[in-house]
């Protein structure tokens, strides 16, 4: 895997329910030379918490609840050192899931570059570029990708040479 010389300071921030995601955002943040920093939820999601067929779950409620923003356990204690921001997460619902937004809305993101990035088994990104941006819109977002958790190095090196960050 050829690793790329950024100039920027970048960080490659994550959600991952099951460890999927987790395994793409480490795929990233070796390539791009980012820092990981894992969104871990306050209340830890169950099995049952993540059962979609089930229409009380706990995934479900929030994800019907636009004013849903799930507690994180800590912040980062400088954002203000990145340039460039990968935000990595499931698909839910064809979007991120609500704890996205509680990061989104924690930090100040004005002049900072953001690049979603998802995994799903069978779900595009659905309405998530237009929910992330009109939550965090005082960054620059580049569109956001959907890959499979287990994907090539050189398949998230081919992606990440056409950002131009």
């Amino acid at each position: 895997m050829m690793k790329f010389l950024y100039m920027k300071k970048i960080l490659v921030a994550y959600f991952s329910a099951s460890g999927e995601t987790a395994k793409l955002a480490k795929t990233i943040a070796g390539d791009v030379g980012g820092d990981l920093f894992e969104i871990v939820p306050t209340v830890p999601y169950t099995a049952a918490d993540l059962d979609w067929m089930d229409k009380g779950s706990r995934s479900t409620a929030e994800m019907n609840d636009d004013n849903s923003r799930p507690a994180i356990v800590s912040k980062l204690a400088d954002m203000a050192q990145y340039d460039t921001v990968f935000v990595g997460f499931p698909i839910w619902w064809y979007q991120a899931p609500r704890i996205i937004e509680t990061f989104l809305e924690s930090y100040d993101f004005a002049g900072k570059t953001m690049i979603p990035f998802a995994t799903s088994g069978s779900s595009g990104m659905g309405k998530t570029d237009s929910i992330l941006k009109a939550v965090c819109s005082a960054a620059t977002w580049l569109p956001g990708k959907r890959m499979q958790s287990g994907e090539s190095a050189a398949a998230v090196e081919k992606w990440v040479s056409t950002l131009k960050i």
